[in-house]
């Protein structure tokens, strides 16, 4: 049977059958529209095969946020173990983590991560409901961070990290090289929440680029973080460069939002059957 299987993984290789696993380590939102299942709607359009692991249960739809509750920190290591041990991801990703212990339960096994990973400091839903408290913003600082090849801050994450004002793209890649001083590789500061521009900012190896796109008017941007970084490691689980990951991922979240489907009463996920 061994053989069997071994010989059927040859040929699939052989004719191109076979495709990257990507992990996301994410809170789930019911509504569908953020958190872990967004993140495995984008791996699957984005072609690789995605696998995650539950941090934190959300009570949430496309109006408001109303319980959360976090994963035990044994089981959220004893489901990263599980899938290690068996489907080889080549790239993860974080979303919402929850709590001190989760981040720290997390980054115990991500320092020996041999594959890119994607941080989403995920500290405030969309819905304005604080994420991580202030122990755990610390132990996310000083023990996740410096395991990631990337991390996403949209402006308010961003201001925390930098500890400076971000409100502009001046202060965005101020703010994008004083968190890269700390220790971080790469850096995307995103520009969404900018008044009048969708310009990212990506700190890369000590220079600057602006990751440019037209700014949507829409109401439906639910889970655009996830989705961001969620089709960025996607990008780089089937072996793109950062820079090139981070352009693909932008037009795909972009014509994501201009194809949104206008589901709920408020704000509504974007369109993820998008290629």
């Amino acid at each position: 049977m061994f053989v069997a299987r071994c010989r059927a993984a040859g040929w699939a290789a052989i004719l191109g059958l076979m495709i990257p696993v990507a992990m996301t380590i994410a809170g789930s939102d019911p509504s569908g529209g953020a958190g872990l299942q967004a993140d495995l709607k984008t791996f699957h359009q984005r072609q690789v095969y995605g696998t995650s692991i539950v941090t934190l249960l959300t009570v949430q739809n496309t109006v408001t946020v109303s319980q959360v509750r976090v994963m035990d920190p044994d089981f959220v290591v004893a489901q990263l173990d599980s899938v290690l041990s068996d489907l080889s991801p080549a790239a993860a990703k974080t979303g919402a983590l929850g709590s001190a212990e989760v981040i720290a339960a997390v980054a115990s096994r991500a320092v020996d991560f041999d594959f890119p990973f994607v941080i989403d400091p995920v500290m405030i839903s969309k819905h304005g409901a604080r994420l991580i408290d202030e122990d755990a913003l610390v132990v996310l600082r000083e023990q996740l961070l410096p395991c990631a090849c990337l991390i996403t801050p949209n402006l308010a994450e961003a201001e925390v990290l930098a500890k400076i004002e971000v409100h502009d793209l001046p202060s965005m890649e101020a703010a994008a090289g004083k968190i890269g001083a700390q220790g971080i590789a790469n850096v995307l500061v995103k520009g969404g929440h900018l008044a009048d521009s969708a310009t990212d900012v990506l700190w890369c190896g000590g220079q600057i680029h602006r990751i440019q796109a037209a700014r949507i008017d829409s109401r439906n941007t639910h889970g655009t973080g996830c989705v961001y970084s969620a089709a960025i490691t996607a990008e780089l689980a089937r072996g793109a460069p950062l820079i090139d990951a981070v352009w693909q991922a932008k037009r795909f979240v972009t014509e994501a939002i201009r194809r949104s489907p206008d589901l709920g009463q408020g704000c509504g996920p974007v369109n993820l059957h998008v290629s």
